[in-house]
């Protein structure tokens, strides 16, 4: 066993022990014997033994109603603690594998050393940009509350590693860890009620407070460091490399909970927080800057202050204290009469330009060391988040456009908008674009739908530009999609530029996304309101749902290819806006292989990229983390940009085009076509019973009385997930690439996974995908769940599972699953002895609170532990 491992294990026994104190004391010795007796069941039948597997299922289907919901939640904290461990053992001084050891940035910057120019990687580094969206919406199950206590439970982990620890201390130290478990142990483990956008805001804002705030300048020092030592490259003190953007409060696609007001309350509170953490760093170097010497400029703005950087920051504190105040007055609903421009900080420059000031007088009067020191660090903060903290991206279905301009052209009689043909309606909306005289009437009455698409509008053109990261069009299908914002826009005086950026979320969408584009590229019109530049957002997560992974991989990539070609013989700067979930049904992969897997020149203007559910928090969620996901960022894009991956031959093309026609083939003739599919899906997932999960403030389906194809597919992958056969992220795949062996090209597909990193990287998800699934368990819910009628098809979608993994396997020439991350491996098996417990008992409670003639809030409550713990258990499950 190496280093790490036993790290790893000694941390999550020693918090095994500490849980197993709490409930023995809550709950007394017997249940306790009882949880050990289920672990210790698991752990044999998992390594073969069928007796004790028996067992176990006895086990379980006999805990009585008062014991199911202690067990359940005894598994489910156990497997929460777990991720914290890892999540502490990749920063962990004693772990062999720490990723932030730094080795893959050093490794990096090696290789361009001997492979780069210095001018094409200072080029490169000029116009890194990376800006993560935070989202809400997916399946983070932990609670708030929970996640500070797990935060922690992380840093009392750090204190017991260090060298020099008395015995005092880490006695205080186990004392602190049984406290912040037994908290959680009396806390609620889920939600009761649904949050609202505005909590999920909040949310978002305390990632920012907790973790980010700390990270970013942490890392961009040490990113100044690292290229100042190779390549001579300081990082500029007036540039940020980094931005984070939010849906939170912004994305009303499908969401009625996300009005006009709302939208425009989350925009004060994110600036309200970022006065209130700006204010702390104030406080901070007004307490430093004591010098008194300074160059010619600050001695004029500060009267020959004897004190120059004090008085700039002391004044610049004022301005922000009376900002939060006035920000306080509006979020409570109180008055306020004076002018806003002299109640708050309106532009970023108000923040900057002081904090600027002293930094290159500082420099100017040689003390260098000071400036790039503590104020550095705020000045870039500064750049990052700005007086908003979070840029809020806006993002609606096009369809509510569209009812919108309906509606005004049949009020004004010049026809039907929603049935006029696309010429007509490009036709039209150019020229109202241009037309000096307002289009909408004065004295209309609009229907409820329209006005708030209008109040939206309207509230955006009350804040300033920098207040949002950019339009995002949902289930663009058509050039005038795009045409219709732009005019919405114009009519609400919005004169300052905002990305207007479509998403091409469909199989059929990605591939027509060229033609929509050349489209509205070969309008003068459209040119001269973009500014040579455009936003394309690139769906993964309805692609595959419509497609299955393969096929929607290859026409997002297709889609990025021919958008870029587009793009460059235009002359127009492209911003791929890529909207991956965590799980690989959503377009999840580890961030560095995802990167390079896609087209070259895909990331010459930066990364846009969405982060999502528990992938936040696992990514961004502590300082050191967040530090490291950025590098894996930096370091993916730099060597994109400088050295891209190969672009595929033409043999290579057309294998992965029969491939993706294969592949979507076999995943719709299950989805689509199988008239038993929809009955078996909903009967053996919890699908039904998810709605009753308070994940995010979104219903689950787009429309409440729609089928399948309404569903959401966040609760598609996270219902496939529960019962362990993770359909979405496997079906069809498989079936295709072994009919493509059975064709003679077995020789070409091995070539493909070794010098194709797109190809390779999908197989490397597949992988993952299939040690996760589990084809017994998968069984077990079907026997338990769905009439026998039904079980011809899970029958023959396991026997499919286990032909793929061999497919898979003779590709990659291995005998094994992950056989190059052993690591991964051993963490899936470990988790497995908790993992399947759950899913016995969600098995056992969803037959039971199926059966029962009213409803058991124990059962329910107990249901809901086991999906939340199972979510904890798998990780990347939305």
């Amino acid at each position: 066993m190496n280093t790490t491992s036993k790290n790893l294990k000694s941390n999550i026994n020693m918090l095994g022990r500490l849980l197993g104190n709490i409930i023995k004391k809550v709950h007394g010795e017997e249940l306790l014997a009882k949880v050990e007796q289920i672990r210790l069941l698991s752990k044999s039948a998992l390594s073969g033994n069928p007796k004790d597997k028996e067992l176990l299922i006895n086990t379980l289907q006999g805990l009585s109603t008062e014991e199911i919901l202690p067990v359940s939640r005894a598994f489910s904290h156990f497997l929460n603690l777990t991720n914290i461990a890892e999540q502490f053992n990749t920063i962990s001084k004693k772990s062999e594998m720490s990723i932030c050891d730094l080795k893959g940035i050093d490794h990096l910057l090696n290789k361009l050393k001997n492979k780069a120019e210095d001018k094409d990687v200072k080029k490169a580094l000029s116009n890194l940009k990376i800006d993560l969206v935070l989202t809400a919406h997916p399946t983070e199950i932990t609670r708030r509350t929970i996640i500070h206590k797990l935060i922690e439970i992380n840093d009392c982990l750090k204190q017991l590693e260090l060298e020099e620890i008395s015995e005092f201390q880490q006695n205080s130290l186990s004392c602190r860890l049984e406290e912040l478990i037994a908290q959680t142990w009396h806390s609620d483990d889920i939600r009761k009620t649904r949050p609202t956008p505005i909590d999920e805001a909040k949310w978002g804002f305390a990632v920012i407070e907790n973790s980010l705030w700390e990270a970013v300048p942490k890392f961009l020092r040490l990113l100044d460091n690292k290229l100042q030592k190779n390549f001579g490259y300081k990082l500029p003190a007036n540039k940020s490399l980094i931005n984070f953007s939010s849906w939170m409060g912004g994305d009303r696609d499908g969401n009625p909970f996300v009005t006009y007001d709302v939208t425009n309350k989350v925009l004060l509170m994110s600036q309200w927080k970022s006065s209130e953490l700006f204010l702390g760093d104030l406080e901070l170097l007004i307490t430093e800057l004591s010098m008194i010497k300074a160059n010619e400029q600050l001695t004029h703005i500060t009267n020959n202050s004897n004190e120059p950087y004090r008085y700039v920051l002391k004044k610049l504190k004022q301005k922000l204290l009376k900002s939060k105040k006035y920000l306080s007055l509006i979020l409570d609903d109180e008055k306020v009469t004076e002018p806003i421009n002299s109640q708050k900080l309106i532009s970023q420059d108000e923040l900057l330009e002081p904090l600027m000031s002293c930094y290159k007088s500082l420099v100017d009067c040689n003390m260098e060391n000071i400036a790039n020191g503590y104020l550095l660090d705020t000045i870039r903060r500064a750049h990052c988040f700005g007086i908003n903290l979070l840029k809020l991206d806006i993002r609606q279905d096009s369809e509510k456009h569209l009812n919108a301009i309906n509606e005004i052209t049949s009020y004004l009689k010049i026809g039907s908008y929603e049935e006029w043909d696309e010429k007509k309606k490009i036709e039209f909306l150019i020229k109202e674009i241009d037309s000096e005289r307002p289009l909408l009437p004065l004295k209309w009455n609009p229907s409820e739908e329209t006005q708030e698409v209008l109040n939206t509008f309207k509230m955006l053109s009350s804040h300033d530009k920098n207040c949002f990261g950019a339009y995002v069009i949902s289930m663009a299908k058509n050039a005038s999609d795009i045409l219709a914002v732009h005019l919405l826009l114009k009519e609400h005086s919005i004169k300052a530029y905002m990305p207007v950026c479509p998403l091409f979320e469909t199989l059929d969408d990605l591939n027509n996304s060229f033609n929509i584009m050349q489209c509205l590229y070969n309008t003068t019109e459209y040119l001269s309101l973009i500014s040579k530049e455009q936003m394309i957002m690139i769906g993964y997560s309805d692609s595959a749902k419509d497609a299955g992974v393969l096929a929607s991989g290859w026409a997002q990539y297709k889609a990025m290819e021919s958008l870029i070609c587009l793009s460059n013989k235009n002359n127009i700067k492209l911003t791929l806006f890529h909207g991956r979930g965590g799980s690989i049904g959503r377009g999840g992969a580890p961030a560095h292989a995802a990167l390079l897997s896609q087209p070259p020149q895909t990331l010459q203007n930066g990364l846009r990229v969405t982060e999502q559910g528990e992938m936040i928090r696992f990514k961004l969620g502590l300082p050191d983390v967040a530090i490291n996901s950025l590098l894996l960022y930096t370091s993916a894009i730099l060597e994109a940009n400088i050295l891209p991956p190969p672009s595929p031959d033409k043999k290579w093309r057309d294998i992965m085009e029969s491939l993706s026609i294969n592949s979507c083939n076999a995943y719709r003739d299950i989805v689509r076509h199988n008239s038993s599919f929809i009955d078996y899906f909903r009967k053996a997932t919890p699908e039904i019973e998810l709605g009753k999960l308070p994940l995010g403030s979104r219903p689950a389906k787009r429309k409440p009385n729609g089928g399948i194809e309404s569903l959401r597919a966040i609760p598609w992958i996270f219902a496939w997930s529960q019962n362990r056969l993770l359909l979405p992220a496997w079906l069809g795949a498989g079936e295709a690439i072994k009919k493509s062996i059975d064709q003679g090209n077995t020789a070409d597909l091995e070539e493909m996974c070794q010098k194709w990193p797109f190809f390779s990287t999908r197989l490397g998800m597949l992988e993952m995908v299939f040690v996760k699934a589990n084809a017994l368990i998968s069984e077990y819910y079907e026997k338990t769940l769905v009439d026998d009628t039904l079980w011809s098809l899970g029958q023959s979608l396991r026997e499919q599972l286990n032909e793929d993994i061999q497919t898979i396997l003779q590709i990659e020439n291995s005998q094994h699953l992950m056989s190059q991350n052993p690591i991964g491996v051993e963490s899936i098996k470990l988790r497995n002895i908790y993992v399947e417990p759950l899913n016995m008992l969600q098995a056992e409670l969803l037959k039971r609170t199926r059966n029962q003639s009213k409803p058991n809030s124990v059962l329910e409550e107990a249901l809901m532990v086991t999906m939340t713990g199972i979510a904890a258990g798998l990780r990347n499950t939305g």
